[in-house]
This record gives structure tokens, sequence and C-alpha cells, in this order.
């Protein structure tokens, strides 16, 4: 990866701008909840620190999205939209991101840049399959919405039935419990994917790579 200290500073900025807002939000969860705020309601300060990527991760789901086609990309867990705006940056086609809570998604919309992000609302488990219907194949999709075993499965499976050989799929927080472990060490064995990347905070996955199976530990 290239130096990036001076790219997309206009997102860190946001990032700051949330970080020191003490508003309180009523936030719907769908997912395994929060570790640090696991309540209805939140500030939005606190959403922000606790469950959003930092930058050098947004860069990393950046740079792998830039690796693809990117003509269809989607996010599940649009969150503040940070890495959101990140991804954006990169997709030549369109970029579809999913949330589930109104609140939180009314946010990461503020002052948002770019005709070719499309923000879907709802359970994903409804929003997931009626949108992959309308694409004929998937480019990059990052999964962190919902930090289950059963909720990572399904998202991975159907994201698995548009993918391809050039299709990267990153699931975030692989380690964050033991439903996630169990989830990243199941779906690294399937057999589509030739191999998988972990880098703690983030697992990668490739549908088609030279050579044999294979999966790396990496430090970043």
């Amino acid at each position: 990866m290239i130096d990036k200290k001076q790219s997309d500073l206009e997102i860190e900025d946001f990032r700051q701008e949330l970080l020191a807002s003490q508003k309180i939000i009523e936030v719907l969860d769908l997912g395994a909840g929060s570790k640090k705020v696991n309540t209805q309601e939140r500030k939005i300060s606190d959403i922000t620190r606790y469950s959003t990527s930092s930058r050098k991760f947004c860069q990393l789901f950046q740079f792998f999205c830039s690796k693809t086609p990117s003509q269809n990309v989607f996010e599940l867990g649009t969150c503040m939209g940070i890495s959101t705006r990140y991804l954006s940056k990169v997709v030549k086609g369109d970029l579809f991101t999913f949330e589930g809570s109104e609140s939180i998604q009314q946010i990461a919309q503020t002052n948002f840049q770019g005709n070719n992000t499309h923000f879907l609302l709802g359970d994903i488990k409804d929003t997931l399959p009626y949108q992959l219907e309308k694409i004929q194949q998937l480019d990059f999709a990052l999964i962190d919405a919902n930090h289950t075993y059963d909720g990572t499965l399904f998202a991975f499976s159907e994201l698995k039935k548009k993918s391809y050989s050039k299709t990267i799929i990153i699931i975030g927080d692989i380690h964050w419990s033991s439903e996630m472990n169990k989830a990243w060490e199941e779906i690294k064995r399937d057999p589509s994917i030739t191999l998988s990347l972990d880098f703690y905070e983030c697992g990668v996955l490739f549908f088609a790579s030279p050579g044999e199976k294979s999966h790396y530990l990496l430090s970043f």
C-alpha cells in the first residue's frame, strides 16, 4: 500500500465532529450490540469511538476494494458512514450500504458527497437478498454489521451467490467474540474460498488465487 497519510483528511474531519458530539440518539440494534455502550440510547461520540473502523483499516478496505472492478460494492453496516465515505472514493460503479437503525443512517448521510452511493434501511435479512437479486455479480463486500455467528454466516452465504473469481469479501471484527471466531473459521474453510488473510481486526476472502488454498496471519 502506498503512503496515504495526506489522503481523505476531510473524512477524518467528519469523524472528529462526530467524536465531539454529545447528542444522544435512540438506536435500533439488530445485531449483537456493543460491548461498550449496549443501551438503546447512545451518544453519537460513543458510537463513533467504539463502533467505527479506524482510519488505517478504512484505508485497507479502500485498498482491497480498488483491486476489484468495483462496479457493485456492498457495505453491510453503514454505522456513522465513515467507512462508507472511504469506499465511495474508489467505487467505479455503485456502492450499496445497508443499515438497520434509521437514526444512525441519518447521521451517516450528513453532508455526504457522491451520487454513486445508495443508503438502504432495514433488516439485512430482508434488504440484502432483495438487493442482490438486482445485480448480476458482486465485486466487493464489507460485512461489518450483525456480529453474531448466524448473522455473519447468513451474510456470507447470500453474498457468495453473486460472487465470482474477482470478488473480494472482507469481514470485520472476526475475533470480536467466540461466535465471530467460529463464523470466521467456518467461512475460510468454505470450498469457494481459495485465499484468506487474517489481519485480526478483519478477515479478507478471495475466490480465486493461484496455487493451493491458503490462509495467512498478517500484522498491519
